[in-house]
């Protein structure tokens, strides 16, 4: 059987996830809406500042 290969476990521990504190509302004026710890950001879906990704092409400078 030389056709078989053999390998070795991966050794460690699966990272714990990251929480940013519990209890956090979000930072929009009169928005009541209680935030996840796991959950970064300062706004919930519904406040948060619009987000367009760059999935491709360059950046070109202002003014051009």
């Amino acid at each position: 059987m030389a056709d078989t290969l053999k390998g070795n476990r991966l050794r460690g521990g699966i990272r714990p996830s990251r929480k940013f504190g519990e209890g956090r509302v979000c930072a929009e004026k009169n928005c009541e809406t209680r935030l996840s710890q796991y959950n970064r950001r300062e706004y919930c879906f519904a406040h948060a500042p619009v987000r367009f990704p760059r999935v491709r092409g360059r950046v070109v400078p202002e003014g051009t």
